[in-house]
């Protein structure tokens, strides 16, 4: 037993570690009505967000995803926050990407855009394309 009485209230744990010195209080979720706007939650495909001729770091993804420059400066704690989020979504489109073996024996590994991710994109323009021709074919 932990010495608490029947009924006393744990405390709130904090949430930190790599999201800085600063930590947040867990809490309940919020009625969205608490917030003045919501907006829709978008991301990237790796065809639109990489150059088809570059490799890039998770940290360059990282800012890439925010739309900033990959050698943008950030701080240590934001630069943090930014690769959590960008390991997921690199693991989530991992399909469509290449990686590369990194260039020393201690860097980082580099990832890209796959060409038939590429491709595929050419493919579903030249679709939609087909579809609108074929209409216009009947209708003729």
């Amino acid at each position: 037993m932990t010495g608490r009485k029947r009924g006393e209230r744990r405390p709130v744990p904090r949430i930190g570690s790599v999201y800085g010195a600063e930590t947040v209080p867990a809490a309940m979720p919020e009625p969205k009505s608490t917030f003045d706007a919501t907006y829709p939650c978008d991301f990237y495909e790796p065809a639109e967000l990489f150059e088809p001729d570059l490799m890039y770091t998770v940290p360059e993804i990282a800012r890439l995803l925010q739309g900033l420059d990959p050698d943008a400066e950030i701080d240590p704690d934001t630069e943090a926050v930014l690769i959590d989020w960008a390991i997921p979504w690199v693991m989530t489109h991992s399909e469509e990407m290449v990686i590369a073996e990194p260039l020393e024996e201690d860097g980082p590994g580099y990832y890209g855009v796959a060409e038939q991710a590429t491709e595929g994109s050419a493919v579903d323009d030249t679709d939609t394309d087909t579809d609108s021709g074929t209409d216009g074919d009947t209708q003729a």
